[in-house]
């Protein structure tokens, strides 16, 4: 194809481009808009006049009956727990065994990555590991959550390839002045490594604040599930199972939409301070041959 044709049929490209473009924006922002907007509407409006962006009467009524509800609340907080101290959990063990698979020193380490490989591509299953995790005496607990997901095969492996690309020179002036391996890997290592740290560590966030189906296996005890399986009974289940409830308001249709938006919102929070950090983190993490 000639240079001038080529040049011809670029506005026409581009207009495409940027028409699918558009398209794709509106089909993931529009279903989100709906939901916190009508989350302000009356229980009426919803129910009446159908799909709609604007609300004709604005109401906070749905966050403060959520506020008021003690069964939300305290899931909401079995959710805090659960994201803040599984993340710590899982980028702890993900970092250290990371950083020893990444040492070509290290005794048995094709092994012990090839494990790690085989892992990812292969499971146990469901049931074996419902087992293993009653015969380890963790139903009901936390630790039954924390340690079924601690290390992410393929965040391990990244976070590995990241660490070997690290520049030699440095470590071998870290031990000449005396640094032990834990001191290098704190005081070196990771705060050179913080693209990478970070991305995983939001990573690791999402799926902890996100842990639905896990929760639902492990956890018997309604006063300690978490948010998401609470919302889900909110939505398949009559509010007369919830909690009590405020006359006229109970578990509407603008409540479910105020949870909905109550759940997105930490990680809409939290993502827009780690954003500069993910496309450089893939990047630097890159797997290399």
């Amino acid at each position: 194809m000639k240079a001038h044709d080529f040049r011809g049929r670029a506005p026409v490209y581009q207009t495409v481009v940027f028409s699918l473009l558009v398209l794709i924006v509106l089909i993931a922002v529009v279903p989100f808009l709906y939901v916190l907007l009508a989350s302000f509407a009356t229980k009426q409006e919803i129910l009446t006049r159908g799909f709609f962006l604007i609300p004709k009467v604005w109401t906070t009524n749905a966050y403060a009956y959520l506020m008021e509800n003690r069964n939300f609340l305290k899931s909401f907080q079995n959710s805090v727990v659960i994201t803040a101290t599984g993340t710590t959990i899982s980028m702890v063990l993900t970092t250290l065994m990371a950083y020893g698979l990444s040492k070509t020193w290290l005794k048995g380490r094709r092994i012990l990555n090839f494990l790690v490989l085989f892992t990812m591509l292969f499971s146990g299953g469901m049931i074996p590991l419902y087992l293993l995790v009653r015969g380890l005496g963790l139903l009901d607990s936390y630790w039954a959550l924390f340690l079924t997901g601690a290390i992410a095969p393929f965040n391990l492996i990244v976070i590995r390839s990241s660490f070997q690309n690290f520049p030699m020179e440095i470590e071998e002036s870290a031990r000449i002045d005396g640094c032990s391996e834990f001191g290098m890997l704190w005081r070196i290592v990771i705060p050179l490594s913080m693209p990478v740290i970070a991305t995983f560590t939001l990573f690791y966030t999402v799926d902890y604040w996100n842990s639905y189906f896990s929760a639902l296996l492990y956890i018997n005890q309604s006063d300690r599930l978490p948010i998401q399986v609470f919302l889900r009974q909110m939505l398949i289940q009559p509010s007369e199972n919830m909690g009590a409830s405020v006359e006229g308001l109970e578990f509407s249709p603008a409540v479910r939409m105020a949870a909905v938006v109550f759940t997105a919102a930490p990680l809409l929070v939290v993502y827009p301070f780690l954003q500069k950090y993910f496309n450089k983190g893939m990047l630097l993490g890159s797997v290399k041959g």
